[in-house]
């Protein structure tokens, strides 16, 4: 997952305290379709009759959405973003509250009819929330289970109530929808987003909140399910049974042995007598609760059940898992259908009127027939078969070649998302990452500036790849994955800072064309380029409003008082964005950082109001575009290591040109061979410099090999008739003639390939 936040620094540890890490996602489409796989679905149907229902979906992309419903199409009417990682389930706690948990350790509540802003941030787990569970009639209750066992009861009002009325933070309509008593349950720590989108921390410690916790699981908890009153949990894992839980209080009430694999969903109906569980083994399984014992196995599938919605009155399971397919089972009868099935697998289900929804590990959501108010006309159509209560059962009717055909050959209609990026790769150049999707397409992205500049199609990856090979040496400046879906790219200081171009390299007009420019602090400018702009506002609103008048250097220096933010006057003039570090504003990307208070967080470069400060951004961020302070140089050696390279320069072996250096010489490693030519003639030229009486390299060799001009011909200009022609210089290495283009680094990286100070020589060319 992304640990985007690191660990916090041990007071009595000698080790350096780790910085946190800023990542920005891009994307190349726009904000209305998931780039991942959905892993949860919930309905929220009008209680209206002309009223709108509406689909929620959780994806791995990190974002929920919610989709405006119609008979035969669906909308995306607003996109839930602040996880920072896999969304994993969510449940509707009352009428309108939406709760989401996330693979970032958070649960996350929002009204499930705004425009997509969090209201509150719940951190209890310290590993992976992978389910949820929301009792029907008390709708204050949701239970939220996870990896290492946690097990956790919830009262949502009670949870945001006394943070939002001590801070005064949260909007009015915030919880509205949940009704009920609040139980004494709680939450160590709360972060809130007001509703000028500021993000705010706060610790709970002081309001006594803490929820309820189920203890008794030693292994990670895959599903949870509760009956509607709030009285019973059922919760199941890789332990292999079913846990039976008094949420009121936390405690066990029973275990439920059958399952020879992991639990991964289970149902209760609404009074909690029965369960149903689907589990890795194949199999479903109906639990009496009341008897403590399972009165009825079901071998329906022929891989893991990864899902499970039934019928309002219980009578009928729909089910699906990894072996694709989805299937409808009569409890009673053991009848089941084999109704359709796809190419990707099935993570979960959600019945809605007669059609279900089905999600799968494919960023598209299908809606399919199921009558479910009425599932006895489905078999009426035949083409039933018996579920055997033997788990091999399936399996052998599978490799016996009698599996029936599927009723349904097509959804009703689908929710298309956009192809996952599923392979990557950062080319030598370091500003380019070419990237292949599940459709197969590959893309070559500029991630200075977050664009696609070219989409290949359909073609070798590896084959492209070799294609867009660049014989350059630029260090590894940022990282990437693509757990999201999309590409993340991720910044860590100081290594962040190691990569810089000549301008004239960047196409940057305006500059010196031999000026460098350090990659990571431009793109970090281009990135918060919206921020900066909103914040020059609010500063200058609020010099207005207090009647003065001050310019662009006061507004720095004056009007905040955080350390972090009282900015070098110098650094606001340079503020302005390259063309090659523009960041689109069609589809922007997000970024996901943490400050000194709060936690992760996620939101679009667009999204910012300018009301950010260090408790959101990390501080060698805010130094950076703020003060355009890089790490110090005397508290780090890489500045040393990865900008400089070091080397000697000799004349060939068996030359009559003299030697002009006895010391080892010191230089930007981007430094281009042309302009060590450039050196040697100007040596040439001037014997009486050639080096000092110790014999070691004058000081002021890195500034010349850094400062000569660009171009063999620079020194050529404004040659009178009298004056003697220079001599023209070849520098080789490794007896190989080296191209006036290449870098220093390129050199050492392609051509020198050893660990040892790199060793040029040179030669004077006859006959120019």
């Amino acid at each position: 997952m992304h640990r985007v936040g690191s660990a916090g620094n041990n007071a009595n540890s000698n080790r350096p305290r780790k910085e946190k890490r800023l990542t920005y996602v891009l994307s190349d489409t726009d904000d209305t379709k998931h780039c991942a796989g959905i892993n949860c679905l919930a309905v929220l149907k009008s209680s209206f009759s002309d009223g709108c229902n509406y689909l929620f979906t959780g994806s791995r992309d990190g974002t929920l959405k919610r989709w405006a419903l119609d008979d035969d199409a669906a909308t995306c009417s607003a996109t839930f973003e602040s996880h920072v990682d896999w969304v994993n389930d969510t449940v509707i706690a009352g009428d309108n509250t939406l709760v989401s948990c996330s693979s970032d350790t958070t649960l996350k509540t929002w009204n499930c009819l705004s425009d997509g802003t969090c209201t509150s941030t719940l951190r209890q787990h310290s590993d992976y929330v992978t389910c949820l569970a929301a009792a029907e009639k008390n709708t204050n209750v949701v239970a939220s289970g996870g990896l290492g066992g946690e097990v956790f009861v919830w009262d949502i009002e009670a949870a945001v109530t006394p943070l939002s009325k001590s801070s005064d933070v949260l909007e009015d309509n915030c919880s509205n929808g949940i009704n009920g008593s609040a139980n004494s349950l709680s939450i160590s720590s709360l972060r809130t987003i007001s509703s000028s989108n500021s993000i705010a921390a706060q610790t709970a410690q002081c309001h006594g909140y803490v929820p309820i916790s189920a203890k008794g699981h030693k292994e990670s908890v895959y599903a949870l399910a509760i009956n509607d009153s709030g009285s019973l949990l059922v919760s199941g894992g890789t332990e292999k049974v079913v846990r039976v839980w008094d949420p009121r209080t936390g405690s066990k009430t029973m275990k439920l042995r059958g399952h020879t694999d992991n639990i991964r969903a289970l149902l209760m109906d609404s009074t909690g007598r029965y369960c149903l569980s689907g589990s890795s083994d194949s199999m479903i399984r109906l639990w009496d609760l009341g008897q403590q014992r399972c009165v009825h196995s079901y071998a329906v599938h022929t891989d893991s059940v990864w899902a499970l919605a039934s019928t309002p009155t219980f009578s009928h399971v729909y089910s699906g898992g990894r072996d694709l397919s989805l299937y409808l089972t009569d409890l009673t009868t053991r009848e089941s259908l084999f109704l359709c099935t796809k190419e990707h697998p099935i993570l979960q289900l959600a019945l809605h009127d007669d059609s279900i929804w089905v999600a799968t590990t494919d960023s598209s959501v299908h809606r399919w027939p199921a009558e479910g108010k009425n599932p006895q006309k489905v078999f009426q159509r035949g083409g039933s078969f018996l579920a055997g209560n033997l788990s091999f059962s399936r399996a052998r009717v599978s490799l016996e070649g009698s599996t029936p055909a599927p009723v349904y050959k097509e959804p009703i209609f689908s929710i298309p998302g956009t192809p996952a990026i599923v392979q990557h790769e950062i080319l030598n150049n370091r500003r380019h990452v070419l990237t292949k999707d599940t459709a197969g397409s590959v893309k070559l992205w500029e991630i200075t500036k977050g664009v696609v500049i070219e989409d290949y199609g359909q073609v070798s990856f590896d084959e492209k790849k070799e294609q867009l090979f660049e014989m350059v040496s630029i260090p590894a400046w940022f990282t990437v994955d693509t757990r999201l879906g999309s590409l993340s790219v991720h910044l860590d200081t100081p290594q962040c800072f190691s990569a810089e171009m000549y301008s004239a390299d960047l196409n940057i007009t305006g500059k010196p064309e031999d000026d460098k420019v350090n990659l990571a602090r431009e793109t970090l400018k281009g990135l918060l380029a919206y921020w900066m702009t909103k914040r020059r506002q609010r500063l200058g609103s609020q010099a207005s409003v207090n009647g003065d008048v001050l310019s662009g250097k006061d507004i720095t220096t004056k009007s905040l008082t955080h350390s972090r933010i009282e900015v070098d006057v110098n650094a606001e003039n340079d503020s302005m964005v390259y063309p090659s570090f523009e960041f689109s504003t069609v589809s922007p990307p997000s970024i996901i950082t943490e400050g000194s208070q709060g936690g992760p967080w996620r939101k679009k470069i667009t999204e910012l109001d300018g009301t950010e400060d260090e408790k959101d951004f990390p501080g060698w961020v805010l130094d950076c575009v703020l003060s355009n302070k890089l790490p110090p140089r005397e508290n780090t050696n890489f500045t040393f290591h990865f900008c400089r390279c070091s080397f000697y320069l000799h004349p060939c072996e068996g030359s009559a040109v003299q030697i002009l250096t006895q010391g080892k010489l010191s230089a930007p490693r981007i430094l281009r061979i042309h302009k060590v030519a450039n050196y040697v003639v100007e040596k040439l030229d001037k014997p009486s410099d050639n080096a000092n009486t110790d014999g070691t390299f004058s000081p002021g060799l890195g500034g010349r090999l850094q400062h000569l001009a660009v171009g063999d011909g620079s020194f050529r200009s404004g040659l009178k008739p009298w004056q003697k022609p220079r001599p023209s210089v070849e520098v080789l290495c490794n007896n190989q003639v080296l191209s006036p283009d290449m870098s220093l680094a390129t050199v050492r990286a392609y051509v020198w390939k050893k660990p040892e100070d790199l060793v040029l020589n040179y030669r004077v060319i006859q006959g120019r």
